[in-house]
């Protein structure tokens, strides 16, 4: 029998498949440490609708999730400002994965473990496309980046910085 080339559901492509959402999967060989960049030169996309989901987490360590283009970082400083917190950080991988409940190189904004509030860099909702982790490692899907507002609430922030 041959091999066909699908990746099992994950806890976001269940959502995403429950809410009806169209997307596209694009599995790769996953790169330790090689994030969005990678992911985009092997799959032959733009790094810049190739977006990351980051697990942050403000001064009273509550966590939330910021949606950036794959070549673009985040200003903390600026995210901080805009949604009213003193401070915002990264979290440490292994709390990363336990808010999300994906391990972090697989961590998809859809289906996470726990309720989180949702950012997305504005310039991502003019793309008419993105690709966004599946919720695995090696794993992207592929959909309108409406759906991000729409499945998750997100809010648009200005906190991109150069790379």
């Amino acid at each position: 029998m041959a091999k066909k080339e699908h990746v099992s559901e994950t806890p976001a492509t269940q959502l995403l498949k429950a809410a009806k959402v169209a997307y596209t999967e694009h599995p790769y060989e996953y790169l330790e440490h090689g994030g969005a960049q990678h992911s985009a030169e092997v799959l032959g996309l733009d790094p810049f609708t190739v977006v990351k989901t980051l697990i942050m987490q403000d001064q009273d360590a509550r966590p939330l999730v910021v949606l950036m283009h794959g070549n673009r970082k985040v200003s903390t400083k600026n995210l901080a400002r805009q949604i009213g917190a003193k401070a915002v950080e990264p979290c440490a991988p292994e709390v990363a994965n336990r808010h999300s409940g994906y391990l972090v190189g697989g961590t998809s904004p859809f289906g996470t473990r726990k309720a989180m509030p949702v950012y997305i860099e504005q310039s991502i909702l003019a793309l008419p496309r993105i690709c966004i982790n599946g919720g695995r490692r090696g794993f992207l899907v592929g959909l309108a980046p409406q759906v991000c507002v729409d499945l998750l609430q997100a809010r648009p922030v200005n906190c991109a910085l150069a790379e």
